[in-house]
């Protein structure tokens, strides 16, 4: 056998790993307390990842290792381009100009605000800070997966940046419904059932977060809340590439000495105009609804086998001597999502 179809079997085998794995995150998934918890298998799976890495990891051939990489760095994108089956541009009509400000305001100055305080206030490194504000800016774990092949971040990094939306985001998950059904009704709050589904939208981490909160407070509030966080989403594509811009910008202005810096290309994330051609696709309502579902599904598991991956390359011993920055970080994003957001919605829904 040749050493190509060495390597083509070892990949697949890699692949494989990640599958049967991930098919046990998703398995677990659907266990009630996790589905109460709008625990998603994405997270499961980076757990599960984790465990091994950390455990089974050298009982396994090393080869495999290629099928690995395969999953976080393909698979991934694959799954990026295809979470644009969730959105359409229609969305934005359904919420107004105050879902889109909203989103808008949120995802610039939290990323802003998240980059300044890492790397200024903390000192933190540039790839852990950029996932971290990603990821509380936008969609949580699927921005820190689309943004982590852009700036080229270490696995152990990425699985940081994920950790800290679990955490802080599953916190304002069971918060908001919490505060609203205390103060809801009074004087003290002020927000609307519409205001309040932009508040929601406008500043939990995922998407299953919105949706949890949402519900636990009313539809009404779960309709407008879903929107207004899948506008963020849609968000995505043009930070990718506001962010390969600036990137490159930086690289010149840090490194003069570098020959044709000036003329070295823009590397486009080809995922990320995948991702709006296909929101641009489902857009036109060509699919049936059957079918876009089906697709979701499938997209779901490809983005837990990245997720799964990538817990596969963390090992524990590269946390060490990270200390609690991260966390500090991820806490003060949090404050400022959650009396900033609000802030925020009552200024917007009052002046529109």
């Amino acid at each position: 056998m040749s050493y190509s179809e060495n390597r083509y079997q070892d990949t697949l085998k890699g692949i494989l790993l990640v599958a049967l794995l991930s098919v046990i995150a998703t398995v677990i998934a659907m266990f009630k307390i996790f589905q109460e918890l709008a625990i998603s298998p994405l997270i499961i799976g980076i757990v599960i990842g984790i465990i091994y890495a950390n455990t089974l990891r050298h009982k396994f051939p090393i080869a495999w290792q290629v099928g690995i990489s395969f999953s976080t760095k393909t698979i991934l994108r694959a799954g990026i381009v295809f979470y644009g089956f969730r959105l359409t541009f229609q969305n934005i009509a359904e919420v107004g100009l105050s879902g889109v400000l909203m989103s808008l305001s949120i995802v610039v100055l939290t990323f802003l605000l998240g980059y300044w305080v890492g790397t200024k206030l903390l000192k933190m490194d540039r790839d852990t800070t950029i996932l971290i504000s990603a990821g509380s800016s936008i969609c949580g774990a699927a921005a820190v997966l689309a943004t982590e092949p852009v700036i080229k971040a270490e696995s152990y990094k990425t699985s940081i940046a994920v950790a800290t939306v679990v955490i802080f985001g599953t916190i304002a998950m069971f918060l908001y419904p919490f505060i609203y059904s205390v103060i809801g009704e009074s004087e003290l709050l002020k927000l609307s059932e519409q205001a309040m589904g932009i508040y929601l939208g406008g500043t939990l981490h995922e998407v299953a977060h919105v949706v949890g909160a949402g519900h636990a407070i009313n539809n009404n509030v779960a309709d407008s809340a879903v929107i207004v966080k899948m506008l963020r989403v849609m968000l995505l594509a043009p930070f990718l590439l506001i962010l390969c811009y600036w990137l490159k910008d930086k690289l010149r202005k840090n490194t003069p000495d570098i020959a044709n810096t000036d003329k070295a290309p823009i590397m486009v994330p080809w995922f990320a105009i995948g991702f709006i051609a296909v929101v641009a696709f489902n857009s036109l309502n060509v699919l049936p609804q059957q079918t876009i579902t089906i697709i979701n599904h499938a997209d779901t598991f490809i983005l837990t086998m990245a997720m799964t991956a990538l817990g596969m390359d963390t090992c524990l011993s590269k946390f060490e001597g990270i200390g609690l920055k991260p966390i500090y970080l991820a806490s003060a994003l949090f404050t400022w999502l959650f009396v900033g957001g609000y802030l925020l919605t009552q200024a917007i829904t009052q002046i529109i």
